[in-house]
C-alpha cells in the first residue's frame, strides 16, 4: 500500500456511522483473541456506537479532535483517531492533550497511515497549545507500543481496561510535543 492511497481528513457531520463502523471493526479485529465474543460485541455496541463519535466529534474543549482516513480509490474508511482532553489515572493538566484512539486495520500496517496520523495529532495539539501527548495501550499489543516508542513516547504509568468481566492492564505513554 502506498501513502498516495489513503487521505486524511477531520471528521465532520454525517461521518459518524463510518467512524462507528471502523471503530467497531478494528477493535473486533485487534481484540479477537483476546476478549470473549459476546464481550467485544457489547464493548463495541456501547463504546463504538454512532452516538459516542458524534459527541467525541461535537465536544467543544479546544483539544477535542477526530480524524478519519480512507482508502482513496473507494473512499472506504482505514483509520480514524481521537484526540481530547486526558481522562487517565496520573497527573495531569491543561497542556496535556490525550490521544484516545487510534486504530488501524492490519492490511493497512506499514501503510504510514499511523505516522502519518500521529504525526497529525502532534501539530494539532502544538496548535491549540498543548506541550506533552499522552495515550494509552494494551501491554500485550507489542506491536503498538513498538510503534509508539519509535514515535518518541515513553512509560509514565499504567491502567486497567475492563470489557466484560475482565481487566486487561495497559501501558500509559507520554510523549513532550
Amino acid at each position: 500500500m502506498i501513502k498516495k492511497d489513503i487521505t486524511i481528513r477531520r471528521a465532520k457531520p454525517g461521518d459518524e456511522d463510518a467512524l462507528s463502523a471502523i471503530g467497531a471493526a478494528t477493535f473486533l479485529e485487534s481484540f479477537i483473541e483476546d476478549i470473549p465474543g459476546p464481550d467485544l460485541i457489547s464493548h463495541c455496541r456501547t463504546q463504538h456506537s454512532i452516538e459516542v463519535f458524534r459527541r467525541a466529534r461535537l465536544a467543544t474543549d479546544a483539544r477535542s479532535a477526530c480524524w478519519i482516513a480512507e482508502y482513496a480509490p473507494t473512499g472506504a474508511p482505514i483509520v480514524y483517531e481521537l484526540a481530547a482532553p486526558p481522562d487517565l489515572p496520573i497527573k495531569t493538566d491543561a497542556a496535556d492533550l490525550e490521544l484516545k484512539r487510534i486504530y488501524v486495520f492490519s492490511r493497512f500496517h506499514g501503510s504510514g497511515a499511523g505516522k502519518q496520523l500521529n504525526d497529525l495529532v502532534d501539530a494539532y495539539g502544538k496548535s491549540t497549545g498543548c506541550q506533552r501527548v499522552l495515550l494509552g495501550t494494551y501491554q500485550e499489543n507489542h506491536r503498538a507500543v513498538a510503534f509508539y516508542k519509535r514515535e518518541g513516547y515513553a512509560l509514565v504509568g499504567t491502567r486497567q481496561f475492563q470489557v466484560g468481566d475482565r481487566l486487561f492492564d495497559d501501558v500509559i505513554m507520554a510523549k513532550p510535543l
